[in-house]
């Protein structure tokens, strides 16, 4: 149980910080402003508009990711476990 709650919690810290870095680029337009929500500059290259999606990937991973861990695999395994007792 706890090498499942350490991989969510990989995930949701490294899918995290690899968004918060991104956001904080691509999606800050000043500080007095939205911070990591903003909307992106619109005159972005084909870097910048890989980014863009690479930062919303990271966004949902870092949420399934962490659900999955936490709540997919237990509850597979407990159904499996049922499953096989009968």
């Amino acid at each position: 149980m706890a090498d499942e709650f350490a991989k969510g919690l990989g995930l949701l810290t490294g899918a995290g910080l690899i968004w918060m870095v991104l956001a904080g680029w691509y999606k800050t337009p000043s500080f007095s402003g939205a911070q990591l929500t903003g909307a992106p500059p619109s005159d972005l290259s084909m870097l910048g508009e890989a980014a863009l999606i690479l930062t919303e990937s990271m966004f949902w991973l870092a949420i399934f990711g962490a659900a999955l861990f936490w709540v997919g695999v237990p509850l597979g395994r407990q159904l499996y476990a049922g499953i096989g007792s009968e």
